[in-house]
């Protein structure tokens, strides 16, 4: 066995490990990106674990995150399929900007009564929020601002990954009542 198929074996052993651990957050955020489309979430997913692993066979050396890596991969998939649209419609209409081409992509966007509905909600969670103690507040903005893996948030908070997991948790039930309070 050479030297190249011991790398391409690592590069594929440490992209199936980390795909297939991250692979549920990595949909969720698919979704997210693509406003629910599942059609379009799975489509980026796809070019996200192409492009992931041809990457990581190429320089596996220089991946030392490779979970966090993925969802890096996963934004720039984004953000290419937003370009293309914009390219693609540029060339039949030359007046179309940016932010037109990402509503295009997106659908028609909300009712206006889904607007309303989403303000309501966002400043519940501000209020939720800043009733938070401190150290509450700063883990719900790695886990639900920054969107940050669950590895990261550990290694900021100087923990190990299932703890951090935990307290996320139960950050997520703290809301779901105090919002069941809201709403009863």
């Amino acid at each position: 066995m050479t030297y190249h198929d011991n790398t391409t074996k690592a590069a594929d052993s440490m992209f199936t490990a980390a795909w297939s651990e991250m692979l549920p957050e990595l949909r969720h955020r698919a979704l997210r990106l693509s406003n629910g489309h599942h059609d379009r979430a799975d489509d980026m997913l796809s070019d996200t674990a192409v492009k992931a692993l041809i990457f990581m066979r190429k320089a596996p050396d220089s991946i030392t995150d490779p979970r966090g890596f993925l969802f890096i991969v996963l934004r720039h998939v984004f953000l290419d399929s937003i370009r293309r649209c914009r390219n693609e419609v540029a060339a039949l209409d030359a007046r179309l900007d940016a932010q037109a081409c990402i509503d295009a992509a997106i659908d028609q966007g909300p009712s206006a009564q889904r607007v309303v509905d989403m303000h309501d909600s966002l400043k519940a969670v501000g209020d939720a929020v800043a009733a938070m103690s401190s150290d509450q507040r700063r883990l719900f903005a790695f886990r639900f601002v920054d969107e940050l893996p669950y590895p990261a948030i550990a290694e900021r908070l100087g923990i190990k990954q299932p703890l951090a997991r935990k307290r996320v948790e139960l950050l997520r039930r703290n809301l779901r009542a105090t919002f069941g309070r809201r709403l009863a």
